[in-house]
């Protein structure tokens, strides 16, 4: 059963989305719109600007939504069991008229379901466009890169050295990747481990990053490395356990913090000289419970909070936020979307997905 926009029976979802005073302003200002994804809601977010320069907030639901790939016309989404890719059906410079919620008025996006791969539940996590436009994702589940099939599951592309076999273990907890002019560069993981389940024994210092195309680590004793990104020839990246937004320096083979992040950070994406951080509540278990972030918190007198951050990469500055509440606790993907003021997407459950309909070039 496809993912689905929830049934009108069902009591309206509470969230509550507070931003610095100056957001939307600087949203318009830099011409973009923000995808968001959390599988703990199971919820996709499009955020921009209504008419009015007040901001809209456009909701869908998708079931465990993980990562995010924004393309030129197009949006890519991993969730339980399936990649979803819509597509944006309205013409450069068309509108549509659509209430959904707490987002109306006139949208210049327009997101339409076209095409899904059933991977099964492989627990995706990043993904990103090849050369060929089809989705790259990281398999967590067998820690691996693959790619989506019109036959299989998936098909496999490459696994870490210390990975001696594919199996449905999460060995290693593959979960971020960094593309480079269409093909992988990098990857992150929380530990170098073999066995089912071995990365839980490295939350702390474990984490590595390593370049796909060598195999070769060129940064380990990070502490649950999330969302690795290249942007203007930096290699970015999220060192989650420690709340810490910064680069690899990949001379000396380090980590270089930029900026602390009071939650669990996972979700990064850029425009400009700009980052946008995703932070998530660390959830009261074992994984979470007792990393460095933690006291890191304690010792800055600040709760963790479950918001999006973004950060001056010139100063390291947090310059403006919008913090989440309410039924959204945990953040997963954010993604830039550029040159669109109010982006919408059309749900599953409702009349509109059977009256929009776009027509090919005739053959």
């Amino acid at each position: 059963m496809p993912p689905h926009d929830a049934p009108p029976s069902e009591a309206p979802v509470t969230l509550e989305l507070r931003t610095s005073r100056q957001f939307p302003d600087f949203l318009a200002e830099q011409r973009i719109s923000l995808a968001v994804t959390t599988y703990q809601a199971g919820k996709l977010f499009l955020l921009g600007l209504r008419p009015d320069g007040r901001l809209s907030v456009f909701e869908r639901t998708l079931e465990r939504c993980m990562g995010l790939c924004v393309s030129p016309g197009a949006l890519h989404v991993a969730t339980l069991y399936q990649i979803w890719r819509f597509q944006n059906v309205l013409a450069p410079g068309a509108a549509h008229g659509t209430h959904s919620g707490a987002a109306h008025g006139t949208h210049d996006a327009l997101y339409a379901p076209r095409l899904s791969w059933v991977t099964g539940d492989l627990d995706v996590h990043d993904i990103a466009l090849g050369l060929d436009g089809l989705p790259v994702f990281v398999n967590t589940l067998f820690s691996c890169l693959a790619t989506v099939s019109g036959t299989e599951s998936f098909t496999p592309l490459w696994k870490p050295r210390f990975i001696s076999r594919l199996a449905a273990e999460d060995r290693c907890h593959l979960n971020g990747l960094a593309m480079r002019d269409g093909v992988p560069a990098f990857v992150t993981a929380v530990g170098q481990s073999d066995v089912a389940d071995g990365w839980r024994e490295h939350r702390h210092t474990g984490g590595c990053v390593i370049d796909v195309a060598s195999g070769e680590i060129v940064a380990g004793g990070l502490s649950m490395p999330h969302s690795p990104r290249l942007h203007n020839g930096t290699l970015w990246m999220l060192n989650a356990g420690t709340g810490e937004f910064g680069w690899i320096d990949a001379a000396a083979g380090h980590f270089r913090p930029v900026a602390f992040c009071p939650g669990y950070a996972r979700g990064l994406s850029f425009a400009g000289d700009f980052a946008f951080v995703g932070l998530s509540l660390p959830r009261d278990n074992r994984t979470f419970n007792d990393l460095p972030l933690t006291e890191e918190l304690a010792r800055r007198g600040a709760e963790p909070r479950c918001a999006i951050l973004v950060i001056d990469l010139r100063t390291g500055d947090t310059v403006h936020w919008a913090r989440f509440s309410g039924v959204v606790r945990e953040l997963y993907d954010v993604a830039v979307i550029e040159g669109t003021r109010q982006p919408a997407a059309i749900g599953f459950r409702s009349d509109e997905i059977r009256r929009v309909i776009t027509v090919g070039e005739e053959r």
